[in-house]
């Protein structure tokens, strides 16, 4: 027989106090109530004592909350994103909530289904790194008038609260930095989106180019759909490199794209940065395990996490407050992906 689960009653037979003063002091009431430190400290030893455990469940339907946030990613098997969700999940421990982890796929009918899902388990709240034709699905939680902060990913003409990378900023200086090394036939390999980050990446990547004297050609941006990367980066980089002029440099959108593009960069035997440099969004360890080290875009994960948080704990004590809205700068991690030209070639 499993042995009988402390009470509150137990704590306060124990304590020789009241129930009522029991419970302000384990909710943390105890200053407000004007209880002194010395029977506080008394009723919380004798409750660790007891192994006493709350009654979460109990706790929840008194207060109706449940102290729990929804979180749903794009794709866990992106490092960028499962790096993001552990910071997350500290950040929230941290201010006494559980966060319960979806992963969308990048796919608009699974995100919904798990925000009807984690709806339904009355999590109090959402953070949300949003994908393509999800615009629907952000009002319909303004409707319901549930807090959510989107991350990462937002979207311009919706007014919410959100926490994101400078996305054009990080991609004009990753062109720029391939520009001023001496590369003048600057590629770009990104996905075939309408979010708004994705066309960050690609104007910040255009006016890099345009803003340095080097005329962008149309047929240096190549966009593929996220169902078919492999073979979409392929045909990428064999029309890239057929060119009469062909690409010296690429610039990946993504984390994704640049693995399948550099397993394919290597299966054709080019040798970067010689026959072609490389600069990419997303850090991995890969990157580091590549023979030559790539050039990252480096953005503030840690940062981008704990804001997040900060912002939803924000939004369920204030519902009614103005949006709060962050753009954060990411670094470029300069490694020999994108050696200058020159000294390429020597």
């Amino acid at each position: 027989m499993s042995a009988k689960k402390t009470s509150l009653k137990d704590i306060a037979q124990r304590a020789g106090v009241s129930m009522a003063l029991v419970s302000y002091v384990l909710n943390g009431k105890e200053k407000e109530s004007r209880v002194g430190q010395e029977i506080a400290g008394k009723i919380k030893q004798i409750a660790e004592e007891l192994h006493y455990q709350p009654n979460h469940l109990a706790k929840s339907l008194r207060s109706g909350k449940t102290h729990t946030i929804g979180l749903i990613i794009a794709d866990i098997s992106n490092p960028f994103f499962a790096n993001i969700a552990r910071v997350v999940e500290d950040e929230a421990k941290r201010n006494g909530y559980t966060v319960i982890i979806g992963s969308s796929d990048e796919n608009a009918e699974k995100s919904r289904d798990l925000l009807n899902v984690l709806i339904n388990r009355q999590v109090d709240g959402f953070i949300i790194v949003s994908s393509e034709d999800s615009a629907e699905q952000v009002r319909d939680l303004q409707e319901k008038n549930i807090p959510f902060v989107l991350l990462d990913r937002y979207f311009p003409d919706i007014q919410t609260d959100f926490v994101s990378t400078d996305h054009y900023k990080a991609a004009f200086n990753a062109g720029a930095h391939l520009v001023k090394n001496g590369y003048r036939r600057i590629g770009m390999i990104a996905y075939d989106s309408q979010l708004f980050h994705m066309q960050e990446r690609i104007r910040g990547y255009v006016e890099a180019l345009t803003g340095n004297n080097v005329p962008f050609q149309k047929h240096w941006l190549k966009q593929i759909r996220i169902s078919t990367i492999e073979q979409g980066v392929k045909a990428a980089i064999d029309e890239m490199l057929a060119m009469e002029q062909p690409i010296d440099s690429i610039v990946f959108a993504t984390y994704s794209l640049a693995i399948s593009g550099l397993k394919y960069i290597n299966e054709l035997r080019l040798n970067v940065p010689t026959d072609l440099a490389i600069v990419s969004f997303g850090q991995a360890e890969a990157f580091d395990l590549y023979y030559c080290p790539i050039t990252y875009v480096k953005q503030p994960i840690g940062l981008l996490g704990k804001t997040a948080v900060e912002f939803l704990m924000k939004k369920l004590k204030h519902p009614q407050a103005e949006p709060s809205q962050i753009l954060m700068d990411a670094e470029l991690i300069i490694r020999d992906s994108s050696k200058t030209k020159q000294l390429v070639h020597t």
